[in-house]
């Protein structure tokens, strides 16, 4: 794969610019962002895992009055735990999420850590959803890249090449953390996903109503 540039500082000026202002207009009210519990949040990007947002919604303030806590959760059987979490599907995530449970009260007392490394060590925490927990939980200055985030880099930033190749993933992260800004890192992360969510989808993305089209290097994209 030919090697593909960072954006430049003015770049990264204008596309922050852009989206928190896309942002500001049009940012979904959810409830995941009106707390900063680390286990809400955990809960929230598991149950985001594949699954549509109107479906999440429901189970998630259920989940949350069931199992108030990652302490509730561990002690739940996983039986019950199971049952709940239906239909959310792709049921091998309520058995990681008690997993986590469980181990955050035997190493943490019922806590989540803030550091990266230490909740990379969590079976069932990845990249992403440290990222996630880190930025949203602890307004820590962290990347995330999930499927949404990485199409909408891909696109502006890159167009060629293989967005699924290990390289490009790489390079996908890259650009990820070179674009945080110092402020609103709260805001940016949560407006890339859903600018990726609501309108640069996979399939006929809004490219005619796109801030970043100027410097879209897909546009204008061949599938809209």
């Amino acid at each position: 794969m030919k090697k593909v540039s960072l954006p430049t500082e003015a770049q990264r000026r204008t596309f922050r610019r852009q989206l928190l202002a896309w942002y500001d207009t049009h940012g979904r009210d959810l409830p995941w962002r009106t707390t900063d519990d680390p286990y809400h949040i955990l809960v929230s990007e598991v149950m985001l895992q594949q699954t549509q947002v109107d479906r999440v919604l429901p189970k998630y303030a259920e989940w949350l009055e069931k199992y108030p806590s990652l302490s509730a959760l561990a002690d739940a059987p996983i039986e019950d735990v199971a049952h709940t979490w239906r239909p959310l599907g792709y049921n091998i995530r309520p058995r990681r999420l008690h997993a986590i449970a469980r181990e955050s009260v035997a190493r943490f007392g019922g806590a989540l850590p803030s550091d990266e490394e230490t909740l990379l060590s969590f079976k069932g925490i990845g990249a992403y959803t440290a990222g996630a927990i880190r930025s949203f939980a602890f307004r820590e200055r962290a990347a995330i890249l999930d499927t949404n985030v990485a199409r909408v880099l891909f696109r502006v930033f890159i167009a060629k090449g293989d967005p699924k190749a290990h390289a490009m993933k790489k390079r996908l992260w890259a650009t990820s953390e070179v674009l945080l800004p110092r402020k609103r890192v709260f805001d940016f992360n949560q407006a890339l996903m859903d600018f990726g969510a609501t309108l640069c989808t996979a399939r006929k993305p809004a490219c005619l109503v796109c801030p970043m089209k100027r410097q879209c290097r897909s546009y204008p994209w061949s599938d809209r």
